[in-house]
């Protein structure tokens, strides 16, 4: 099952996507909230299907907006793929390296992503992203994770390096500049993902490969970065978890150039659908 708002930005709806159809949610819920989220949604949207009971809408000529509403926290971590902390210079981490981004940085798959004021060192990075379905407090191991998993998205999780390592303090000052995490086009069931651990990531910019790797890269994997997460911190319905980037960031090599005003950066993972934006400075 496959759901996602449409509509200008703060005026967005819920949809849901069914093969070539799509329908009005607004029979169900107001917005992909974390009311929605919690719990097992992807039965009660089927079964609203199923009824008829959801009418269908044209989609043509409206905005994708992130598939669920503004985030109570986005939680990302970092160095999660072999190859790519080898790029980064890096060891390989024996925990996961977590920070924190900005919640408003949440935008639709299609938006803009702008380059901040003073920054000349824009970077792109495919990252799937788990969003939370059920509360998660100290979970007893990996294996009790499944459960408060509310899906699956594609996340760009957009970095300027200077002001990430170079400006002192913590990641987040590179991380949380407006427009940084177009998130979407779907929010994904986890029964339709499959094994999260098997899906590719890849990342064009201007038409050129950039990214090309698979989540079976990761270091740490979903099940143990959401179990570990929970040891920290309370996570909970709607919460987003960006899992890390693969190799291929312009960070990773002189030969890269960073992004500029008029690029466009496309992006995909198996199963989960297609980002497309255009680069503009602020």
């Amino acid at each position: 099952m496959r759901v996602t708002r449409v509509g200008d930005p703060g005026a967005e709806f819920p949809v849901a996507l069914d093969g070539d159809g799509a329908y009005d949610l607004r029979g169900l819920t107001s917005d992909i909230t974390a009311d929605f989220l919690a719990g097992d949604w992807a039965p009660r949207v089927r079964d609203a299907l199923d009824a008829g009971e959801l009418p269908g809408v044209a989609l043509d000529g409206l905005r994708v907006g992130a598939p669920v509403v503004r985030p109570g926290k986005v939680v990302c971590i970092g160095l999660n793929y072999r190859k790519h902390a080898v790029e980064s210079g890096a060891d390989i981490p024996e925990e996961p390296v977590v920070f924190m981004k900005a919640s408003n940085t949440v935008v639709g798959p299609q938006d803009t992503v702008l380059i901040p004021r003073g920054s000349e060192r824009t970077d792109y990075e495919v990252e799937l992203a788990v969003v939370i379905g059920r509360t998660a407090r100290y979970l007893p191991g990996p294996d009790s994770v499944p459960r408060h998993i509310a899906g699956y998205a594609v996340a760009n999780d957009v970095s300027e390096r200077a002001f990430q390592l170079e400006r002192g303090g913590q990641w987040v000052k590179g991380k949380s500049c407006e427009t940084f995490n177009p998130l979407g086009p779907w929010l994904v069931s986890p029964d339709e993902v499959g094994d999260p651990q098997d899906l590719r990531l890849r990342l064009w910019v201007n038409g050129e490969r950039r990214q090309d790797s698979t989540t079976a890269d990761m270091i740490f994997d979903v099940r143990h970065i959401v179990w570990y997460l929970s040891q920290f911190m309370v996570l909970e319905p709607g919460d987003v978890i960006s899992t890390g980037t693969p190799s291929g960031v312009a960070m990773g090599s002189p030969d890269i150039p960073y992004l500029a005003e008029g690029d466009v950066v496309e992006l995909e993972i198996d199963r989960l659908g297609r980002q497309r934006q255009r680069v503009a400075r602020a």
